[in-house]
């Protein structure tokens, strides 16, 4: 039964360093798509208003 918690601590200890070295990542990735779409909202507002 120790073997069973020991390996179940290990296991949980390696996703754990896993999800905080994947973490940031994912966040940087998610702010740089936000980012895009807010650039090509902008670039789509701009050409479509008429120039005076």
């Amino acid at each position: 039964m120790n073997t069973v918690v020991d390996n179940l601590v290990a296991l949980l200890t390696v996703v754990g360093i896993f999800v905080a070295v994947t973490f940031p990542s994912l966040l940087g990735i998610a702010h740089d798509r936000r980012v895009d779409r807010q650039i090509r909202t902008a670039h789509r507002v701009i050409t479509s208003t008429p120039r005076r």
